[in-house]
């Protein structure tokens, strides 16, 4: 068996170099980077870039023998599926559908187990079937899921019992437990592992009929007992299993498009090491299939250029903590061919958003970036309006996705954090809201959630309080919405879709 230097050793060439960079500015405070405009982008040129968030390993050599292994594993994602998702994004950014994301805020390597990935895959089914019969648009499905294994901290350290240890930064850098809570480069290693099982699980799922419409019975409401909800659910499903009734008769259900569906995934890009190592240069695909446009103009593959994909997911994003113009996530970003995300946050400027999509965007690709705004209910009526307006005044045409779970975190007496539903659904709302005025529209939601019938978020029909909140409060970050809740929102965005005033938010929800 090799040894860890030796192992070390098999880092790529541009591996090597970003690895040297590394090493070099380990113990110093600016990190030794170097800003130099000119220079051409590689998978490793961020690191001449400053970083926010940064990880600082004790051992460079057992980081570069995970990078080394990294490097060598197969993509777990390819150009192929990412095309498919860059087209469908753009009909949502032509309006022509509509995108749901969601999943948990840190993933953990315990979630990658059959019954927790079955009731995520299953809610964003059921949303996702909500969404479109209201809104009459195809659903374009994100998960965060099979790779949300890193969270930005404010802090690298907090006190517990009085001693001073590293912040929880999500299972792919340490543990949760106290005790494991040294930064362990093998879990990169693992983290890449349990994508792979959990992609594996998913695409199984799919290909076995999962979400076969035929099947949507299937899609039970697990821990959802209010009858209300119940009834307007069962309301659509009686509703397509009319429609695919009458097909059948006609002869008419035989597209394979009833039979499954796409579901893409999606992290945010904060551990760049990580992200470099699963960056490959391969050819775009020459046909995408039917009501799919080729992204590639060259189809003779002698001829075509190759383009550098990120293979850790279909989708990334950059979070509102790192994305600095001249920063190493903008620079990373950059020379990438997926689709992207960027948090939008209360402090981003105007004249800078334009400025970071020139940077991220230079084609002006339409769809190419999603701006994933998270401003918070108070804030959104003085921020939204002016960035729609300088991005209409730019030329990009972007896909614009509400995120209304980040500006809306609060803590209790008892230093708990959690979410008031109420807020979550007024940011929606005023998001909706405001893009009709500035004849815009919202493309899509951005939701952390889960499948399971936890107490994190207040408020919602069930009443839940913040004397609730102990009586399943599981999350190891931030408060996620349980399936009740993330039904809700959904029929709100459906009814506003098909102008129904009926629904808006009614009173019992505060």
């Amino acid at each position: 068996m090799a040894s860890l230097s030796e192992r070390a050793q098999r880092l790529s060439s541009g591996g090597k170099d970003a690895a040297e960079i590394r090493a070099s500015f380990k113990n110093t405070a600016s990190n030794g980077a170097v800003i130099d405009d000119e220079q051409p982008w590689t998978p490793s040129s961020w690191t001449l870039k400053p970083i926010k968030q940064d990880v600082i390993y004790d051992n460079r050599e057992q980081v570069e023998a995970a990078l080394a292994k990294l490097e060598r594993l197969p993509p777990l994602v390819t150009p192929t599926e990412i095309c498919k998702l860059q087209s469908s994004l753009r009909e949502v950014a032509l309006g022509r559908a509509f995108l749901l994301q969601g999943g948990d805020c840190a993933e953990l390597f315990d979630y990658c187990e059959e019954s927790s990935i079955d009731s995520k895959v299953k809610l964003l089914l059921q949303m996702s079937l909500v969404l479109t019969y209201g809104g009459r648009k195809p659903v374009v499905r994100v998960a965060r899921m099979a790779g949300q294994y890193a969270k930005p901290r404010s802090s690298a350290t907090e006190v517990i019992d009085g001693q001073e240890i590293p912040s929880f930064r999500g299972d792919i850098l340490n543990g949760y437990d106290i005790a494991e809570r040294r930064l362990d480069p093998s879990r990169l290693v693992l983290a890449y592992y349990h994508s792979a099982s959990t992609l594996n699980y998913i695409r199984a799922q799919l290909a076995s009929g999962i979400a076969d419409l035929h099947r949507s019975l299937d899609w039970n409401l697990g821990h959802v007992k209010d009858k209300t909800l119940q009834r307007r659910y069962q309301t659509i499903v009686n509703s397509i299993t009319e429609s695919l009734d009458f097909m059948h008769t006609i002869g008419a259900d035989t597209s394979a498009q009833l039979e499954t569906v796409d579901l893409y995934t999606s992290h945010e890009a904060l551990l760049l090491e990580y992200e470099q190592s699963l960056t490959r240069k391969l050819l775009p695909p020459t046909h995408l299939g039917r009501g799919y446009s080729s992204l590639r103009s060259d189809k003779n593959s002698e001829h075509a250029s190759k383009a550098w994909y990120n293979t850790s997911a279909h989708f990334i994003w950059i979070g509102d903590r790192t994305r600095q113009l001249d920063g190493a996530h903008v620079e990373y970003f950059r020379g990438i061919a997926n689709p992207i995300g960027i948090k939008v946050g209360p402090t981003m400027e105007p004249d800078e958003l334009v400025n970071l999509l020139n940077i991220v965007d230079p084609d002006r690709q339409t769809g190419k970036v999603t701006l994933i705004t998270r401003y918070g209910v108070q804030k959104i009526h003085a921020k939204l309006g002016a960035h729609i307006n300088a991005v209409k005044s730019s030329g990009h045409v972007v896909v614009w996705q509400c995120d209304p779970m980040h500006g809306n975190t609060k803590t209790t007496s008892g230093g708990v954090k959690t979410r008031q539903f109420l807020d979550i659904l007024n940011e929606v709302s005023s998001a909706l809201q405001i893009h009709k005025e500035h004849s815009s529209f919202l493309g899509g939601v951005h939701l952390e959630l889960t499948g399971d019938a936890v107490t994190e978020c207040t408020g919602g029909s069930e009443g839940l309080d913040e004397n609730d909140l102990s009586l399943n409060y599981t999350t190891y970050c931030d408060p996620r919405l349980n399936e009740k809740q993330a039904l809700e929102l959904a029929f709100l965005v459906a009814s506003h879709y098909r102008g129904d005033t009926s629904n808006e938010i009614p009173q019992d929800m505060t």
